[in-house]
């Protein structure tokens, strides 16, 4: 016997899958909501802020800074002031080239706006190459880093590799070597509206992490309560108004012994108070029906005995209608062949046959063409015509397989045998039948025959004859298609 399976445990499994899924869902949501409005916020200030000071910072005295900056000569004396830990050497060689005074005061405004917005935890001007470059250089940057950092190049970051970032680029958050971080980058023109350089700027994200992290757990923690609490008063809900009702029903229906010549008390016939308005008390009711229909049956039995042989009279007649009612079911009233309900019932002996290891099948779909244009024009009448004529022509072809029509205009035929053999013989013949029968233009319209024809075998690889049938129909369509020329 298999293992119980009883609906009160299906149905707690069910509450708690469903309200663990919808409170860790609503959760993760409403996690998600509140990290994407904040994201869009640090990014925006992020952005403002760099965008702000690029409109501060002398884009033309910039550019002579960069000029010298990527010089070799500077590059040299770059590496060895940092070699050295010696800034006079980058110090020298700026005033040297008048270009000093310019990198103090724009160092001294990157300070000052650097101090007046505590929010930003970095604020550099750097060089970025094209969207294919893998290193930018470092321009300017604050009292806290060396002079020489002026001119390092540096490996660009992996969330900037392949952006442009000489236009507007979406501001990112990422985390690395410093923390986490919500970098932006603005341009910075020149008088003639060239891109020198970028304003980096970068806010401190570690804090508001950390919140996210304490905020998600807070949630996660607050769903699992809840769900908790919701679990259990469904759990003592459910187990009121269903296990326990069903648990009484199936401890009733254990009782039941039915014998002649007993009352409804003697048999344990389900006796309950149950007035629960629902399924289960329309259950109860019909299970105590039963059981007293039962009952009442077993104490008339001595009197059906005697009707003995009426009730085998009316059943001989009762069964000669039935089999008159399925005989007319399986035939189709107007072409004779077999019906849909034949071919449902034909279907299934052969889906037998193919698990036993059937090989040989074949299955033909007709659909006839212009049905619709004869019933419209000349009347349902010459429309049953064409449908008879249509159908014979498939009759005389293939004479040694069952003819079925499964709808107004569609018929299928079941290749075995013989027909089975001779397919693609039979199947050009039938085509050109209806093709033949369609340009003889001497017939009146519904005797002018018109059909798609589609044939489909099972291979090995099916499993019921629904695949065949499916892949038949395609067939059809497309033979459709070449009578309509598309």
């Amino acid at each position: 016997m298999k293992t119980r399976f009883s609906i009160g445990v299906k149905l707690y499994i069910f509450i708690i899958i469903t309200v663990l899924a919808a409170a860790v869902g609503t959760a993760v949501l409403a996690y998600r909501i509140n990290a994407n409005q904040i994201d869009r916020y640090y990014k925006q200030v992020a952005f403002d802020s760099a965008v702000n000071f690029s409109s501060l910072v002398d884009g033309n005295y910039l550019q002579k800074l960069r000029e010298a900056a990527e010089s070799p000569e500077y590059q040299k004396l770059r590496d060895e002031a940092e070699e050295k830990d010696d800034e006079s050497l980058i110090q020298a060689y700026l005033e040297e080239h008048g270009l000093w005074e310019g990198y103090t005061a724009t160092r001294e405004q990157l300070v000052r706006y650097l101090n007046n917005m505590e929010a930003i935890k970095y604020l550099y001007i750097v060089v970025c190459g094209d969207q294919n470059a893998d290193h930018d250089m470092y321009l300017l940057d604050d009292d806290e880093n060396p002079i020489y950092e002026t001119g390092y190049y540096e490996e660009r970051e992996p969330e900037l590799l392949g952006l442009d970032l000489t236009k507007r680029v979406e501001p990112t958050i990422s985390t690395g070597d410093w923390g986490w971080l919500c970098s932006a980058y603005a341009p910075v023109f020149n008088s003639k509206g060239e891109t020198i350089c970028q304003i980096g700027c970068d806010f401190g994200m570690n804090d508001v992490m950390a919140e996210r992290h304490r905020a998600l757990m807070y949630q996660i923690v607050t769903a699992i309560v809840l769900t908790i609490v919701v679990l259990i008063g469904a759990v003592l809900f459910i187990n009121r108004i269903v296990i326990k009702p069903l648990d009484s029903l199936t401890a009733e229906m254990k009782k039941f012994a039915p014998h002649k010549n007993v009352s409804y008390e003697e048999a344990g016939v389900a006796d309950l108070n149950i007035r629960s308005r629902d399924e289960i008390e329309e259950l109860y009711q019909g299970i105590r029906s039963m059981q007293i229909n039962i009952i009442d049956y077993l104490n008339d039995l001595d009197e059906l005995q005697k009707d003995k042989e009426r009730a085998e009279e009316d059943i001989k007649t009762r069964d000669e209608k039935i089999g008159q009612i399925s005989k007319e079911a399986y035939r189709d009233s107007l072409t004779g062949v077999g019906s849909k309900t034949a071919y449902v019932n034909k279907v299934s002996e052969i889906n037998k046959e193919i698990e036993e290891g059937l090989k040989d099948l074949g299955i033909i779909m007709v659909d006839m063409n212009g049905l619709k244009q004869i019933n419209d024009k000349y009347g349902h009448k010459m429309g049953d015509a064409y449908i008879t004529g249509c159908c014979r022509l498939i009759c005389d072809t293939f004479k040694h397989s069952p003819v079925y029509r499964i709808g107004g205009d569609e018929f299928v035929v079941i290749l075995q045998g013989v027909d089975y053999d001779q397919r693609h013989v039979h199947i050009e013949a039938l085509r050109k039948s209806y093709e033949s029968s369609m340009k003889n233009e001497a017939e009146v319209p519904w005797m002018r025959y018109s059909a798609a024809v589609g044939l489909a075998e099972l291979s090995s690889v099916d499993s019921t004859v629904d695949l065949v049938f499916k892949r038949a129909d395609k067939a059809m369509y497309e033979d459709k298609r070449r009578i309509k020329g598309v």
